[in-house]
C-alpha cells in the first residue's frame, strides 16, 4: 500500500472527533441536559446565575456522555448483532476499546472537576453517584440480569433535574423529588415501547427484556399501567404547589395524548404504532417540562 492511499484511508481529525462524539449519544445526553436545566431554573425564583449555571450544564453533560461510552464499551458485543445500534463507533471498529476507557475517563474526570470546582460538592457526588448507577449498575448488573432492569435502573436516569435543583441550592428538596419521580415513571412505558418493537433484536442479543421474557401481552399491559401510574405523578406539582393552572393544562393535554398511545398498545398492537408511541414520549416528557418552566415563569411575573 503506498502513502497515498495510507494518508486516504486514515481518518482525518474531524472525522475522529465525530466518532468519540457519537460514543457519547449525543441525542440522550441532550435530553439528560435539558433536564437538568430545567431544574436549575424551577430551583430559583428568578434566573440562575449564570457562572455556576454554565459550569452545572457543561458538566453534567460531559460526566452523562462519558457514561454513555461506558455503556458503549460494555455492550459493544450486544449492540453488533443489533440494527439500531451496530452502527455505533465500537461495532464498526472505529474505535478501540482502550481508546474508548481513556475517553471516558478524561470526559467524565473534566466534567465531575467542573462540579466540584465551580458549582457544589453535593452537585459532583450526586453526579458520580448517577454516572456509577447508569454506567456500572444499570449497564453490567442489572440490564443483563433481570426483565425489571429498566424499573429498578430508571432512577439513575431520573437523576438530571436532582442534579440541576442541587447545582442552584445545594440542596435536594421535595420539589426535587418530584421532578425525578415524573421521569422515574415515565421511564418504562418509554423504554418497553421501543422494547416492544425491537423484541426480536433483543432476543438475538440474549437480554432479558420484558417483551423476551413475560410476551408482548404481558409488556403491552405493564405499557397501559405505568402510563397511568405517570399521568398521576404528572399533577403531583399542581397538588404541592409546585405549578398551576399552565402547567396543569399541558400535562393533562399530554398525559391524555400518551394515555391513548398506551391504551392502543394494549388492544390494538402493531410495531409501527409502538414506534410512534416512542417517538411520542421523547417529545412528551420536552413538553412536560417546558410547560414547568413557563409556568414557573408566568407565576413569578404575575406575583
Amino acid at each position: 500500500m503506498t502513502t497515498h492511499s495510507l494518508r486516504k484511508n486514515t481518518p482525518g481529525l474531524p472525522q475522529r472527533l465525530r466518532e468519540f462524539l457519537a460514543l457519547t449519544k449525543p441525542r440522550v445526553v441532550a435530553l439528560i441536559v435539558f433536564c437538568a436545566v430545567i431544574g436549575m431554573f424551577l430551583a430559583v425564583p428568578g434566573l440562575p446565575p449564570l457562572g455556576p449555571l454554565l459550569a452545572a450544564t457543561v458538566g453534567i453533560g460531559l460526566v452523562a456522555g462519558a457514561a454513555a461510552a461506558i455503556n458503549c464499551l460494555v455492550e459493544q458485543r450486544i449492540d453488533a448483532v443489533m440494527a439500531r445500534t451496530r452502527g455505533r463507533p465500537l461495532p464498526r471498529g472505529q474505535v478501540t476499546t482502550s481508546e474508548t476507557l481513556v475517553f471516558a475517563l478524561i470526559v467524565g474526570g473534566v466534567g465531575l472537576w467542573l462540579l466540584a470546582a465551580f458549582v457544589n460538592v453535593l452537585t459532583m457526588w450526586l453526579t458520580l453517584a448517577t454516572f456509577v448507577g447508569y454506567a456500572i449498575i444499570y449497564t453490567v448488573l442489572l440490564k443483563p440480569n433481570t426483565p425489571q432492569n429498566i424499573v429498578i435502573g430508571g432512577a439513575s436516569g431520573a437523576m438530571p433535574p436532582i442534579l440541576g435543583w442541587a447545582a442552584m441550592t445545594g440542596a435536594v428538596s421535595h420539589d426535587a423529588m418530584i421532578l425525578f419521580l415524573i421521569i422515574y415513571a415515565w421511564t418504562p412505558p418509554h423504554f418497553w415501547a421501543l422494547a416492544l418493537y425491537r423484541r426480536e433484536e433483543y432476543a438475538r442479543a440474549g437480554l432479558p427484556m420484558l417483551p423476551v421474557t413475560h410476551g408482548e401481552a404481558f409488556t403491552r399491559l405493564h405499557v397501559l399501567l405505568y402510563t397511568f401510574i405517570l399521568t398521576g405523578v404528572t399533577l403531583l406539582p399542581v397538588a404541592t404547589g409546585m405549578a398551576a393552572n399552565i402547567y396543569l393544562f399541558s400535562a393533562l393535554a399530554l398525559d391524555a395524548v400518551f394515555l391513548a398511545y398506551a391504551w392502543r398498545i394494549w388492544r390494538n398492537y402493531s410495531d409501527a404504532l409502538a414506534r410512534s408511541a416512542f417517538r411520542y414520549s421523547i417529545l412528551y416528557l420536552s413538553l412536560l417540562f417546558a410547560a414547568l418552566l413557563v409556568d414557573h415563569y408566568v407565576r413569578i411575573g404575575a406575583a
